[in-house]
């Protein structure tokens, strides 16, 4: 996992030390004899990415000449105690090129406000840079590492990476970064075959069968609730799942929608729009709510909860519960490939399926299109070019 070949100068090194992993500076730029940062971090792949960002970073420092400014602050995010430094400590080192990663760690940083907190650290710091990190590194070969996407990757994926890396490469040429945008209109040269972006809601005979298989488990019975209150809502999935007693009103007339959460980072954001809205609360969601809510129930207390009182698991309830998987020497059967199995189903469709059929469904009772995007935080341009076709069942007679 760790690096353990020789480093150029100006090059950060990861290290393994009693299982544990250390930082190795070039000497160069080393305070006296510390040349390793202790990180007291166990030696596993998300520690190590961890610091490889951080590696990348102080490699940005070293390129720019401005590590002498900013090393106290990287040896002291370890160490109980703060350690003083001072800049005759340091030697200067010559700035040098800089290279893609760490061009496209720079910019992480700059975006890092802007952007949701999931975003930032899933797809910047983790998809999007583990991706970069494969391609060729000297910026002077932006068609090589255009050639490169294009040929181990989906053009959907090579057009992202690269409208990225162009604006990437827009804000450090105006920041003084670089001289000129080596991705500029690269992106444009990728054509995507044109989707139709069908959606495929459950019927509500569809519907029915889904919540009364959930009902009838043995074991996934817990989570009737919670799938009823999707078709019931339309709300995102994360958006359930971070969902608090709070978040209802006392009288029971209307649910505040103002944040979901991220199973794979165990954190609670904003919504995906960033956008709080208020959900007025039907009759039939009303008797849902009402009869699950405990007597004692706190404030900050999840509406949705597992067996054993976590929050949900987006990822393992679709894979363990929802449509089945095999981990291992574990098989975990689904309801849904049950319900496809004996007919109930005309197809497999996702656990988002839910949200799309409580849209489709709307538009089918005659909603209009701007009270629909309200309800369901998306933009009214989404709902009319996604979903307003399939709210025809038959064509009627003319």
């Amino acid at each position: 996992m760790a690096s353990t070949t020789k480093q150029s100068s100006g090059t950060v090194g990861i290290e393994v030390k009693g299982n544990k992993l250390r930082l190795r500076l070039p000497r160069a730029v080393a305070i006296g004899s510390q040349r390793y940062i202790s990180t007291r971090l166990d030696n596993t792949s998300e520690n190590f990415k961890r610091l490889q960002s951080l590696a990348w970073q102080m490699e940005v420092d070293i390129s720019a000449g401005k590590i002498a400014e900013t090393i106290q602050g990287y040896y002291n995010q370890f160490k109980t105690t703060p350690l003083e430094v001072t800049l005759n400590d340091l030697v200067a080192v010559p700035a040098k090129a800089i290279n893609l990663s760490q061009l496209w760690v720079q910019y992480c940083e700059y975006k890092r406000s802007q952007l949701a907190i999931t975003t930032y650290q899933r797809d910047y710091l983790k998809k999007y840079a583990n991706h970069i990190a494969r391609l060729p590194q000297e910026l002077t070969k932006a068609v090589a590492i255009r050639d490169s996407l294009v040929a181990t990757t989906s053009p959907d994926t090579a057009k992202r990476l690269l409208t990225l890396l162009s604006a990437c490469g827009k804000w450090a040429a105006k920041s003084g970064l670089i001289e000129v945008n080596p991705f500029a209109e690269m992106a444009t040269d990728i054509k995507l075959p044109k989707s139709s972006h069908n959606i495929d809601p459950f019927s509500a005979t569809e519907r029915d069968a889904i919540l009364a298989a959930f009902q009838a488990h043995p074991r996934h019975c817990h989570y009737t609730h919670f799938v009823k209150f999707l078709f019931l809502t339309g709300c995102r999935t994360g958006e359930a799942i971070a969902l608090q007693w709070q978040h209802i009103s006392a009288d029971f007339s209307y649910i505040t929608f103002a944040e979901s959460y991220s199973s794979s980072l165990k954190l609670r954001k904003s919504t995906k729009t960033g956008v709080v809205r208020r959900f007025p609360i039907n009759a039939d969601l009303r008797s849902l709510l009402m009869g699950i809510k405990p007597t004692d129930a706190k404030p900050s207390d999840l509406v949705f909860k597992t067996p054993t009182g976590l929050p949900i698991n987006n990822s393992k309830f679709t894979n363990q519960v929802w449509k089945g998987c095999k981990v291992g020497k574990k098989t975990y059967k689904g309801i849904l490939p049950q319900l496809l199995k004996d007919g109930a189903l005309g197809s497999y469709r996702c656990l988002y399926n839910a949200r799309h059929t409580f849209i489709t469904m709307l538009l089918e009772k005659g909603v209009t299109i701007p009270q629909v995007a309200k309800l369901v935080g998306n933009s009214p341009k989404v709902i009319l070019s996604h979903y307003a076709g399939n709210a025809i069942a038959e064509v009627p007679s003319i």
